[in-house]
């Protein structure tokens, strides 16, 4: 998938655990869990707001588009 999550970058960055994260922005740890690995299949716009209001980032932080080579 060309979509990069880097959202446990960001977590080590800032010094903050996926339960702390997990509780200011309203998922459960398993659905965190599911957005760090890059195994979700959307994200919904609140959510990423809430991710970076905790996190004090931008979107492109968090997501990033790598070209699948041919």
């Amino acid at each position: 998938m060309p979509i990069v999550v880097n959202l446990d970058v960001v977590m080590a960055k800032r010094k903050i655990s996926s339960n702390e994260l997990a509780a200011k922005v309203g998922l459960t740890p398993a659905n965190l869990s599911i957005l760090k690995t890059g195994k979700a299949r959307a994200i919904r716009f609140s959510t990423l707001e809430e991710l970076c209001a905790a996190l004090d980032c931008q979107p492109g932080d968090i997501l990033e588009f790598k070209r699948e080579e041919a």
